[in-house]
């Protein structure tokens, strides 16, 4: 079976994005001694790391997951901004240069799964008379415009 450079780079950076986000939300959720003293030495009170690591794990599922596209965008945008806090938080603490490196890959990883991903794995949208994306239509066809207010019977 032959795969193309798009279905290879979009499951080697979703395979990547799923592990960090699984690995690093249940390293949050225990509480993890190496985990906590990086939140604390950031700034943060280790109550957080339940917060993230529920999320993380929510959304690793979601992301892996078939089906779904809507909680997929929701855990696509919670993964980006989980990581670029973290890289803004890296950054402003002074953090070593792998800590940014790193987050910056997972970042980018992100970015990269989202716009890879297949068709079965996005949201399907139309446009309304460029006044917007309407998800929950297929087609611009499927609109029903019903007559002004103010038009007379």
């Amino acid at each position: 079976m032959k795969y193309s450079a798009k279905t290879i780079g979009y499951w080697i950076s979703t395979a990547s994005v799923v592990f960090v986000l699984a690995t690093g939300g249940v390293a949050d959720l225990l509480h993890r001694a190496g985990t906590a003293g990086g939140m604390t030495e950031l700034g943060y009170p280790t109550y957080v790391m339940t917060i993230l690591g529920f999320w993380k794990v929510l959304g690793a599922m979601a992301i892996a997951a078939p089906r779904f596209p809507l909680v997929k965008e929701w855990a696509y945008a919670g993964a980006f901004f989980d990581l670029t806090g973290g890289l803004a938080s890296h950054i402003a603490h002074g953090s070593a240069w792998n800590h940014l490196l790193y987050t910056s890959l997972f970042a980018v990883a992100v970015v990269v799964s989202w716009a890879l991903r297949p068709d079965n794995r996005r949201l399907g949208v139309a446009v309304f008379r460029g006044y917007g994306r309407v998800p929950e239509l297929e087609s611009v066809a499927q609109v029903r415009v019903s007559p002004p207010l103010h038009a007379a019977a």
